[in-house]
């Protein structure tokens, strides 16, 4: 099948962030690659979701530490669609496992997951994003990426990956422009039912952040939705921060 409006390949959108972006999207009209791992069951729930907003989506499954599937993703996505448009690198790992409690295993997969296949869904990427002349690549970062947040339990492995996501993003603006806009947006603390937080949680965080609140998934996808559209069409290379001012403390 082959369609005529924007397709937009979202990782990991089965559930939280990824569930908001792919339901946002929906919205302005894109069809949609929902691209899931473990959460089937949740992903087939969301593509029931976006069919009733009237757009076409397909389901690519695959497990983002295998080299291979950041092609197969790429080519699942093109042989149903015949195109792609916007790449949204939402899936990853996080931890916040202390200094001495790293081990190799943890190292690796978070560096898997969070940066080398978001490197290779980018280069797997890049052709058919091109075909159109106005193709769009946003990777999902961290405000642990930007900046050191002390009190904040995010570990050495995660904030060096993102950190990597922020540097790759400014590179590939440079490397594949003018025909793709590659920008970031750097998530402070979310709540949402993936990652739920107790309320004393919650309040904590609310505390230390200028707005007073801790982010929603929704809040996150409003700005992955603005970095996918026309609207944005003179921005790339940029990390935008979606974390209520924490990163002024």
């Amino acid at each position: 099948m082959e369609t005529s409006r924007h397709v937009a390949l979202i990782t990991g959108s089965g559930r939280g962030i990824g569930r908001a972006i792919a339901l946002r999207l929906a919205a302005d009209g894109f069809d949609l690659a929902l691209h899931y791992n473990r959460s089937q069951g949740s992903t087939r729930s969301l593509e029931s979701d976006v069919q009733g907003q009237g757009v076409q989506s397909v389901l690519v499954p695959g497990d983002l530490c295998d080299p291979q599937t950041p092609e197969r993703l790429i080519a699942a996505t093109l042989a149903h669609f015949g195109r792609l448009d916007v790449l949204v690198n939402n899936a990853g790992t996080y931890s916040s496992t202390k200094l001495e409690m790293v081990t190799l295993a943890l190292w690796e997969e978070t560096f898997t997951l969070n940066l080398r296949a978001v490197f290779f869904l980018c280069q797997a990427a890049a052709e058919p994003l091109r075909a159109h002349g106005d193709g769009v690549i946003v990777n999902l970062a961290s405000d642990g990426g930007l900046t050191p947040q002390p009190g904040f339990p995010v570990s050495a492995p995660y904030a060096t990956s993102k950190a990597g996501v922020i540097m790759l993003t400014k590179i590939l603006a440079i490397e594949l422009a003018p025909t793709i806009r590659v920008n970031a947006v750097a998530p402070g603390v979310i709540a949402s039912k993936r990652r739920p937080m107790p309320a004393s949680t919650c309040e904590k965080y609310a505390s230390l952040t200028p707005l007073r609140r801790v982010g929603t998934p929704s809040d996150v996808a409003e700005v992955v939705a603005f970095l996918a559209s026309d609207a944005a069409r003179f921005i790339t290379g940029q990390i935008l921060a979606v974390d209520g001012g924490l990163g002024l403390r």
